[in-house]
């Protein structure tokens, strides 16, 4: 239990900023979904769906790559420096490739007439190559603190400029007479519109690099062939990983863009992608606990007890996610105003969307056995398969049944990928798994939701009330199954 007491206390650090930050940065949402009709905040979610594409390719691996070899090379500050000139090296190529073929790559994303966005999000995929790198160090170094502020620090500078451009500008272009009329008409152009989240992106991209800057100049500037070589292919097989998993979070988004009709096709992704943000609190929960567990999984992984302590943090991980999901589900009466009402026909995806960030998240803790064993192949294999399962799912359901079906091929394929991996670790790393409780939790889970769609009540204050205590009963089953483990960590803290 006391690994668990670690763990947790590093998802406490590393996640409880960014979680805050990033609950800051949804509050976006209804600024955008209350602004933008869905055809136009469409746009711009085909523009990110791509974005998370790019984004694998820029920084190809490098970020595992550094942790791994960094704990088996003596010369750590070489690995993070050769690491470090690698990213910025290709970078560098990168954005002069997209900015000088700029009109041709924006007649690829249907966006012709704004070649304008090809070049703002080839400034911030670069600035957040690079970052990433430095943010992976601060990470493998337990800097949790340091790193969190500078995410947060992102995260606000993004969210003042969308605010300041979104929100202020039309209200000072508005009104002439104030004394910032005339500032504001030298900055601002309203032709420019939804265009102003990604030159706000740009902003924060920038800021941070600039942040991060003093600490990537102690790195130095050595550079070991030789250590690259070796680097490469290990970190291939992840690029390879990365794209197929960006397949089955994003290709979705463009696919909807291609295989709907043309009067459709913007206003059905701009609802899918606001209710897509709906299950925010689990994507954050995830999110914030792969950023702690990686480096911890490499530090602890020859420890005497790592598979008993392994089973428990999955079936806990497990727990929390649940609690979430079910928290979400009976309170989406009063969440759903997150979206604006224009969204609100998508809110049928929310629960499917749950449960398949759920299934994510557990992938994601049980691909640790591969990249451990080094055979990171293995995660090229299995978010391939998946990557087959989502374009296969999304193509036949898509001209059916719209972003519907996006949701189930997202659900089925991270539920695929997530038991092929369980299968697969078997051998590499046997651990026993405690499937009978976990059964019983989401069995509970599931019934509590279901119970919750028969109460019909005229008061919506007591709907509420009530489904909340379906929350409470649920977190009173846990705490008597697991109180036995909770009793021995307080041993351990005594």
């Amino acid at each position: 239990m006391k690994p668990l007491k670690d763990l947790a206390g590093q998802t406490a650090v590393y996640g409880l900023p960014s979680i805050i930050g990033r609950f800051l940065s949804y509050l976006l949402v209804p600024l955008y979904t209350y602004t933008f009709i869905p055809d136009e905040y469409g746009k711009v979610t085909f523009i990110y769906a791509y974005v998370s594409f790019l984004n694998i390719l820029f920084t190809y691996g490098m970020e595992t790559s550094l942790f791994n070899f960094s704990r088996l090379e003596e010369n750590k500050k070489r690995v993070y420096s050769t690491t470090l000139l690698s990213i910025i090296s290709t970078s560098a190529f990168f954005i002069v490739v997209i900015v000088s073929f700029r009109q041709y790559f924006a007649g690829l994303i249907h966006l012709p007439e704004h070649p304008e966005y090809v070049i703002w999000f080839a400034v911030f995929l670069c600035a957040d190559a690079i970052c990433a790198i430095a943010f992976a160090k601060l990470r493998q170094l337990n800097k949790a603190r340091k790193f969190a502020t500078i995410k947060a620090l992102n995260i606000i500078i993004y969210i003042s400029s969308n605010l300041f451009f979104i929100l202020l500008c039309p209200y000072i272009v508005k009104n002439p007479n104030s004394i910032f009329h005339p500032i504001i008409q030298v900055v601002y152009n309203p032709k420019i519109g939804v265009g102003y989240i990604l030159i706000s992106n740009v902003i924060a991209s920038v800021a941070t690099l600039l942040i991060l800057f003093p600490d990537m100049i102690k790195a130095g500037l050595g550079f070991d062939s030789a250590l690259w070589k070796r680097m490469m292919p290990y970190a291939m097989p992840l690029v390879f990983a990365g794209l197929a998993g960006m397949v089955n979070e994003t290709l979705d988004r463009v696919l909807l863009q291609y295989l709907l009709p043309l009067e459709s096709r913007w206003q059905q992704g701009g609802i899918y992608s606001a209710c897509y943000k709906l299950p925010m609190i689990v994507t954050m929960f995830v999110q914030a606990f792969k950023y702690a567990s990686e480096p911890y999984f490499f530090a602890n992984a020859k420890e005497k007890d790592f598979a008993k302590t392994f089973a428990d943090i999955i079936k806990y991980f497990i727990i929390v996610c649940l609690l979430i999901s079910l928290g979400t589900l009976l309170n989406l009466s009063w969440i759903k105003y997150f979206v604006g009402p224009k969204y609100w026909s998508g809110l049928g995806v929310v629960p499917i969307l749950l449960l398949a960030n759920l299934c994510l998240g557990v992938f994601y803790t049980l691909s640790i056995w591969y990249k451990l064993a080094n055979k990171t192949i293995y995660g090229a294999y299995l978010t391939i398969i998946g990557a087959i399962i989502t374009i296969v799912l999304d193509v036949y359901w898509i001209p059916r049944i719209g972003y519907i079906g996006c949701a189930w091929a997202t659900l089925i394929c991270y539920a695929t990928v997530m038991v092929l991996s369980y299968f697969m670790s078997r051998k590499q790393m046997p651990v026993k798994y405690d499937f009978f409780r976990i059964g019983i939790y989401f069995a509970l889970s599931l019934f509590l939701y279901f119970l919750s769609t028969q109460i019909n009540l005229n008061s919506k204050i007591l709907t509420l009330l009530i489904n909340n205590g379906l929350i409470l009963i649920f977190v009173a089953v846990v705490y008597l199954m697991e109180k036995p483990s909770f009793a021995l960590l307080n041993k351990l803290k005594k």
